[in-house]
């Protein structure tokens, strides 16, 4: 199982509205190196939900549900989307300058590609964030 961080406006689609709605899509993701990583995605594999413009906080787990398919809101074709399912927020939120000012997460591609919506995440660094959350 491959890890992943996703992030997401809380303001546009939360990880409360995730768990309220049971499942997304995951859509619009227009980087192409962002839209590779979607593309890489399997089922069950987990990633973070990172809150961006407000909060900057990894906040819960979501669980890929369908792999990648056509980006329904890609006229094009060329971009694709996948599903998600809530696993459970986390005990307590991981914020940006605490992933920062981590020395294990140095070479986390989130904190180095910042932009990117979609990125992986190692299995050491998904245990350092869990045990930051308090898991």
């Amino acid at each position: 199982m491959a890890h992943w961080l996703i992030k997401s406006e809380p303001n546009t689609f939360s990880f409360d509205d995730l768990v309220r709605d049971g499942r997304t899509v995951w859509d619009g993701v227009r980087n192409n190196t962002a839209a590779l990583h979607l593309k890489a995605m399997k089922v069950g594999d987990q990633a973070f939900f990172y809150h961006s413009q407000e909060g900057l906080e990894v906040v819960g787990i979501a669980q890929v549900a369908k792999d990648a398919f056509i980006d329904p809101t890609d006229p094009a074709g060329r971009f694709v989307a996948v599903e998600f399912t809530p696993v459970r927020a986390l005990p307590r939120p991981v914020t940006l300058a605490q992933m920062k000012a981590e020395p294990r997460l140095a070479n986390m591609a989130m904190l180095r590609l910042f932009r990117l919506s979609v990125s992986p995440v190692s299995e050491d660094e998904w245990a350092v964030i869990l045990e930051m959350a308090g898991e």
